[in-house]
């Protein structure tokens, strides 16, 4: 019998729904999978705790939640690493890669209404219909850009925590609203928690939605088992929108979304950059050759910057 295939993963619960996802997927091919829950100083700094820095207390770069995991591919502790495709940096460490991209979940940003919003039924689940000065809950400069974009009267507050600490909040009334991730609503049975925003309303983070696996670049086995759990369509995206986040240079703290689509042979890229105050923004739609993502993502960021997005992305970082 082959050896375990030893997958990384944090211990999030989403993390966890998503590892196992993974497991089953691989077990069902006839390879063995052993899970390692590995903490990452994202999940340290989440929960308020080892907080040593700066960066780590105020949200950290994004490589926050993936470094421990990726240190132990290279240390050969693990194969195979199973990400939320967005916490991914755009630049991977020397020696690893993508290697398999499984078929994606809904992308779009969900509106989470609080119970006495939900219960006035003047307000149903969209930006325009909360009421004037709303209180919304996010962590997330591009989440709190297009809000601010669409609706400059609400108050945008900080909310942090895995799902479940995020609607606790929210059911205990001192926000209105808040904006989390459909994707990860699902995979965790809380689906009906919100109501899916168009993309046109809210742009997704670059990746939202998919899974990324992960491995040492030299590990042409492994490789060859993600390949099979891999969706073409949703690898396609990912790579496209991964190539604008690359060719901006952002990062966690940029207000920048990226959706990528694929039909006919072509990719179409909607995009956002914004100032954190909503009063600056750019919308985009771009398309490109679906048989070069790279190379699409690149010429949708090309056009960003042609309308300014440089000095937008200047002044959120300042």
């Amino acid at each position: 019998m082959a050896a375990a295939l030893r997958i990384g993963t944090r211990g999030s619960a989403l993390a966890l729904v998503q590892a196992h996802a993974m497991a089953a997927a691989l077990e069902a091919l006839g390879r063995p999978v052993e899970l390692v829950t590995i903490e990452t100083s994202g999940d340290r700094a989440s929960r308020g705790a080892a907080r040593t820095d700066r960066s780590e207390a105020s949200g950290g770069d994004k490589a926050r939640f993936v470094k421990e995991i990726e240190a132990a591919l290279l240390a050969g502790e693990v194969d195979l690493a199973v990400h939320s495709a967005k916490d991914v940096p755009g630049e991977l460490p020397d020696g690893l890669a993508i290697v398999g991209v499984p078929g994606r979940e809904d992308a779009r940003d969900a509106l989470c209404l609080a119970p006495h919003i939900a219960r006035a039924g003047g307000a149903r689940a969209a930006l325009d219909a909360l009421p004037e000065g709303a209180v919304v809950g996010t962590a997330s400069p591009r989440r709190r850009a297009q809000l601010l974009a669409a609706r400059p009267d609400l108050d945008v507050r900080e909310l942090r925590g895995n799902v479940d600490t995020r609607l606790g909040r929210l059911a205990e009334g001192n926000l209105d609203a808040a904006l989390l991730a459909v994707a990860g609503l699902s995979r965790l049975g809380r689906a009906g928690a919100g109501v899916p925003l168009a993309v046109t309303a809210a742009v997704p983070a670059a990746g939202q939605g998919c899974l990324a696996l992960e491995a040492r670049a030299d590990d042409t086995a492994t490789a060859a088992l993600a390949q099979r759990l891999t969706d073409p369509a949703a690898a396609t995206a990912l790579a496209a929108e991964r190539a604008l986040v690359v060719a901006l240079g952002a990062d966690c703290h940029t207000p920048v979304g990226a959706h990528a689509t694929i039909a006919g042979g072509a990719v179409s890229i909607e995009s956002f950059v914004g100032a954190p105050d909503g009063s600056t923004w750019i919308r985009d739609t771009a398309s490109g050759a679906a048989d070069d993502p790279e190379a699409a993502g690149r010429a949708a960021a090309e056009r960003l910057v042609a309308a300014g997005a440089e000095a937008i992305l200047a002044a959120a970082r300042a």
